[in-house]
């Protein structure tokens, strides 16, 4: 009888470890290999196990290997990444301590959203939802994920951006001049960036549909205020947010030097949080969503990328 016993609450230890193994992100898959680079259990030059091997390791499936070593690509610490043969580690590994997903430290915009941007684009079905004052930051991020698709490196099959925008018929609160005087030259200038980087984002990404045969739509609405955060949506389980932080300064406007109040967004410090991190970061991914859905769906008009 004890026996048995034993053999029951072995099973169910297994059975336990089984399940905590299957529910592994492919973050932790990431954290680990990541690890055995740096400790050099895994060398440069060296060949990665298959993804199949490296799926029946962690108990997870090929997507989730495949999601995790694309982060260690866009880190610099693999080469090769692709469905096909095992990625290699890279020769030269990146600068040690860069992760920005959930729980890692906060970075910069131009830094932080570039790697979860390309991450994103490793799904079947890409989605991005992005609120933002020009999409500046998003059209760079945009870049590498595309060229990844251009050398086979990525292959997803449908594509969904959408962006909400400052619309050009408010007065903005930033950037705005301290002269009330110059408000129109700046806001035209303004409205030129705005609709420039969106039409580059645009054209960037229905560019995939003609050669790779992508099912890509790409879709902007105008908000009837100036955004004080940033906020980006990725795939629907994933939330990066950051605060525009006003400062006063001297910039040239055309030929004109001129005090004004603006915000850089490329250096908005950019905090992630993702589904089933804990209840918190659920929540606010969760919240960000209804939140973006509601204004889209309410005050948010069309926009269209003209002067």
């Amino acid at each position: 009888m004890y026996g048995a016993d034993v053999e029951t609450e072995n099973a169910s230890v297994k059975g336990r470890r089984g399940a905590e193994e299957a529910r592994r992100s492919h973050r932790e898959v990431a954290d680990e290999l990541r690890a055995r680079i740096r400790a050099g259990v895994l060398r440069p030059g060296q060949r990665m196990p298959t993804q199949a091997r490296l799926a029946d390791e962690f108990g997870v499936d090929r997507g989730a290997v495949r999601r995790a070593l694309r982060i260690l690509q866009s880190e610099r610490l693999l080469t090769n990444v692709s469905k096909g043969s095992p990625a290699t580690v890279a020769e030269l590994p990146g600068p040690p301590g860069l992760p920005v997903g959930p729980g890692a430290a906060p970075q910069p915009s131009a830094a932080g959203l570039p790697p979860r941007v390309t991450e994103a684009f490793a799904a079947d079905h890409v989605q991005v939802d992005a609120l933002c004052l020009t999409a500046v930051s998003l059209t760079a991020a945009i870049g590498e994920p595309v060229r990844q698709i251009h050398a086979g490196q990525l292959k997803p099959a449908k594509i969904d951006v959408r962006v909400l925008l400052p619309s050009r018929d408010i007065d903005l609160a930033f950037p705005s001049p301290v002269d009330a005087s110059a408000t129109g030259r700046l806001q035209r200038r303004w409205l030129a960036h705005r609709n420039a980087q969106g039409q580059v984002l645009r054209h960037n990404l229905l560019t995939l549909r003609s050669t790779h045969g992508i099912d890509v739509h790409v879709t902007f609405r105008a908000l009837p205020f100036t955004p004080p955060v940033k906020l980006y949506l990725l795939n629907g389980t994933e939330a990066l947010f950051a605060y525009y932080t006003v400062q006063r300064g001297e910039q040239t406007v055309g030929q004109e030097n001129m005090d004004m109040y603006d915000a850089e967004g490329t250096r908005s410090v950019l905090f992630a949080f993702e589904r089933g991190a804990g209840p918190r970061d659920t929540a606010f991914v969760d919240q960000s969503r209804r939140w973006f859905e509601a204004l889209w769906d309410t005050i948010s008009s069309e926009l269209v990328l003209t002067s």
